[in-house]
């Protein structure tokens, strides 16, 4: 009779932290590495340029000290509302389908949560960020700055009716 001997797997990727500025250098060569220049285009980058990152939702997986997977989060307002707005979200190619994307949006959206954000905004793909409880279904008069699909635009409240009432010009939050 053998033993077999079940070795204890590491977790599928490495810890999140929240992000520092001394990140700032590393995670944006991480974000153009996944993206390339055609981020630059995108409206999503409209309400990121000037603005004021949310540090305290704002997460880096860092594996030997590189980040291997961010997520951004933003102060903006829809019709002069607040809301966090997520993105980028960014996790390096050879980090992917172990959850790590997952896993920084809902560390992201729990610590929108905890700071007192009614709801967390972002545009991207309805199936993937669906998975945490994203929806279009109340985001038909929010309105991006720039070209953008409507089906793409997606809110996730973080209270009861969080979602409810918000509508008008995306913009930063003045106050940021």
């Amino acid at each position: 009779m053998t033993s077999v001997q079940k070795s204890v797997s590491p977790e599928p990727y490495p810890p999140l932290v929240l992000e520092t500025p001394a990140m700032e250098a590393a995670v944006t060569a991480l974000i153009d590495r996944v993206f390339g220049p055609g981020r630059f285009a995108k409206s999503s980058e409209r309400l990121r340029e000037g603005n004021t990152l949310l540090a305290d939702c704002s997460f880096v997986s860092l594996r030997d000290g590189a980040p291997v997977g961010c997520v951004r989060m933003w102060p903006v307002t829809i019709g002069g509302e607040p809301v966090a707005f997520l993105g980028p979200l960014a996790v390096d190619p050879d980090e992917r389908s172990a959850g790590l994307g997952q896993a920084l949006v809902e560390a992201a959206c729990e610590a929108a949560r905890a700071a007192g954000w009614r709801a967390v905004l972002l545009v991207g793909d309805g199936p993937y960020f669906g998975r945490v409880g994203f929806t279009n279904a109340h985001t038909a008069g929010v309105i991006m700055p720039g070209p953008v699909d409507q089906r793409r635009v997606l809110l996730l409240p973080l209270r009861d009716g969080g979602d409810q009432g918000l509508s008008g010009p995306v913009a930063v939050d003045p106050r940021a």
